[in-house]
């Protein structure tokens, strides 16, 4: 399989592209920030609770929060860095405070089979909530490079260690890859990069499901859609964008997400990585308002690509599309 790797010198992982900022950059963003206002809290109904699993021809993807997706296929539930804290940080009072609850009650999800965490920042690789599934389900958590020593020093059991294109399989025979990403990793200043980023993309009976994590915007894209050429479904971020000249190398606005949209061809792209943790400085609805106005100059039809409500679900049916 042809694809980009990642490059590893020093100890720690470098984008083949265009580089993040460093410590200095992000200072200069820190004192300069012209950070929009967001509402405290905006209530959100639940969901009724989803179901045990989906019919043997169905997909079915829950939005929970932020970039937690319940996806549901061939007999197994799978999560994407799942976070149900109350705050996206190294301690309970520290870090961003989330601003909605998540649309599925943690004590209403049904039996988790996998887990997987694109890396290993603090709103998507959240340590209270990956022990707790730990406790209650016992999955498999799918991670990248140099992830596995820390996690399973947390209590977690099960836990796969993967390079860019490398894959490994789910209790139902399914491959899983990991697949590359333009982004960063650290939990602290001083281990920026030492573990590897990226996104996944699921085999299953029904086509492929891709979910991006955390990205910028790359030429990775087209390696994908060689690679992976039956996408029915792509977890694609449209937030936490601005400024763009610190934001741009690693996490796309909505109008990158349109372009990756147009390059892998799925069925239905699905927002993600908006809406529950003030992490940049655009606008709590913005996300949602740039990527309807980014479908409309694309020519894009907006069923293509659509946001979820928290808690809300859709079911993908490939044969009928």
């Amino acid at each position: 399989m042809e694809h980009p790797e990642p490059l590893h010198n020093g100890g720690k992982f470098k984008n083949p592209e265009n580089p993040s900022h460093g410590f200095a950059d992000f200072l200069k963003w820190i004192f300069n920030r012209k950070r929009a206002k967001w509402p405290k809290w905006i209530e959100s109904k639940h969901s009724a609770g989803p179901v045990s699993q989906v019919n043997a021809d169905e997909i079915k993807v829950t939005f929970v929060n932020h970039s937690t997706f319940l996806i549901q296929v061939d007999g197994i539930n799978i999560l994407t860095d799942p976070i149900w804290s109350t705050r996206a940080g190294p301690l309970s009072f520290v870090g961003t405070k989330r601003i909605r609850a998540p649309g599925i009650k943690f004590e209403e999800l049904p039996p988790i089979d996998a887990v997987l965490v694109s890396h290993n920042h603090y709103d998507h690789m959240d340590m209270p909530t990956l022990k707790a599934l730990e406790k209650e389900f016992s999955p498999l958590f799918v991670v990248g490079l140099g992830n596995k020593k820390f996690l399973e020093k947390n209590g977690l059991k099960r836990v796969e260690e993967l390079n860019w294109c490398e894959k490994t399989s789910f209790s139902n025979g399914r491959s899983v890859f990991f697949v590359p990403a333009q982004h960063f990793s650290g939990r602290t200043p001083w281990n920026l990069n030492k573990t590897l980023w990226g996104g996944f993309m699921i085999e299953s009976s029904q086509g492929q499901i891709y979910y991006a994590g955390d990205t910028g915007f790359g030429n990775f894209f087209e390696h994908l859609h060689a690679n992976f050429s039956n996408i029915k479904v792509a977890l694609l971020p449209i937030g936490a964008y601005e400024p763009r000249w610190f934001m741009s190398p690693v996490h796309m606005n909505p109008e990158d997400a349109v372009r990756a949209h147009k390059i892998l061809k799925p069925n239905v792209s699905i927002g993600a990585h908006f809406g529950t943790f003030h992490l940049a400085d655009e606008g709590v609805d913005a996300p949602k308002e740039q990527l309807l106005m980014n479908l409309r100059e694309n020519g894009v039809d907006p069923k293509e690509f659509i946001i979820l409500d928290l808690g809300e679900s859709v079911t993908i049916v490939p044969n009928d599309t």
